[in-house]
């Protein structure tokens, strides 16, 4: 007996059945291509968290626009006062903060592009290159990130003093030119951006190293170098320890400068929010003009990866 004369025969479907069978296929698929809309719900939670996020902001406007009397007085103001410019312009003459604009531009320009182009390279070299000890060095790399900074501040300040860098740029620029963490991530980047077949094909039609790495790896780690030199563009604005302990008051970053303005018996809190303000300022500018290109370039690398 043959398995077909075991099999019960099938009932032939009818045209309503097949019908409804197609067409809750053809939903399925253009479900799986659906946009889904946000409710009330989501707006709410994220009107929230966006208030939240912005209330330091908003707050150090308020407190920079009142006078220090006022802030002291409870409640608190909530509101603009009309002390905004004056308070400004005191921040900036009293800290001296065209200097330490200029300062801080040139340290945190120079870092991110060496931390940029270094943290390629090498990571570049730990995904797609096979060499001796790799994996000890890679190794090597990530425990430098276990160790706390504050170890490194006394023989770091002794080296760049025998270098006669006392109170100089490259001082600050020097020690943070490499970073563990930038090499790390664009490692783990690069292993899933950039197939190991282009750069073979690469070298098939005779390109050298340094074409490849021009023309096939760069293009290919343009999303997380984007992010990788947003995040470095902010640590390096926003360092505080080395530069206090590198620099002095005639050739401050602005984080050293905002420093100067709480000394005194009774620190103005107004100026010293006016001059965080300003000091806040070019980060929210590079962002408002590069945000876009950043956020793209995430969401390339994210639909890459």
């Amino acid at each position: 007996m043959t398995t077909s004369e075991l099999t019960p025969p099938q009932a032939p479907m009818d045209a309503a059945e097949r019908a409804a069978r197609d067409g809750s296929g053809r939903r399925r698929l253009m479900g799986a291509g659906k946009q889904m809309h946000a409710g009330p719900v989501t707006y709410v939670v994220l009107a929230v968290f966006a208030l939240v996020s912005l209330a330091p902001l908003l707050w150090t406007v308020v407190a920079a626009s009142r006078t220090n009397q006022r802030l002291a007085e409870t409640p608190p103001p909530l509101w603009i006062g009309g002390n905004l410019f004056k308070n400004l312009q005191s921040a900036w003459e009293e800290g001296g903060l065209g200097t330490a604009m200029v300062n801080s531009t040139i340290v945190a320009g120079t870092i991110t592009v060496g931390t940029v182009l270094f943290s390629t390279l090498a990571g570049f070299a730990f995904a797609k290159l096979r060499f001796k000890f790799s994996n000890v060095l890679l190794l090597l790399t990530i425990g430098t990130m276990m160790i706390p900074p504050q170890l490194a501040v006394v023989p770091l300040y002794l080296w760049m003093s025998e270098l006669g860098w006392s109170n100089q740029l490259q001082t600050v620029i020097l020690p943070t030119l490499v970073s563990a963490f930038g090499t790390f991530f664009m490692r783990q980047y690069l292993i899933q951006a950039l197939p190991s077949e282009l750069i073979e094909a690469a070298r098939v039609d005779g390109a050298s190293s340094l074409r490849i790495v021009w023309h096939v790896v760069f293009p290919a780690a343009r999303p997380a170098m984007a992010v990788l030199g947003l995040l470095t563009f902010v640590m390096a604005w926003n360092d505080f320890l080395w530069p206090i302990i590198a620099l002095n008051q005639q050739n401050p970053t602005v984080q050293v400068a905002l420093n100067s303005l709480g000394t005194g018996y009774v620190p103005d809190q107004a100026v010293i929010m006016a001059g965080a303000l300003l000091g806040t300022l070019p980060l929210l500018i590079a962002f408002l003009l590069f945000g876009k290109q950043i956020v793209g370039g995430i969401m390339q690398g994210a639909i890459k990866g």
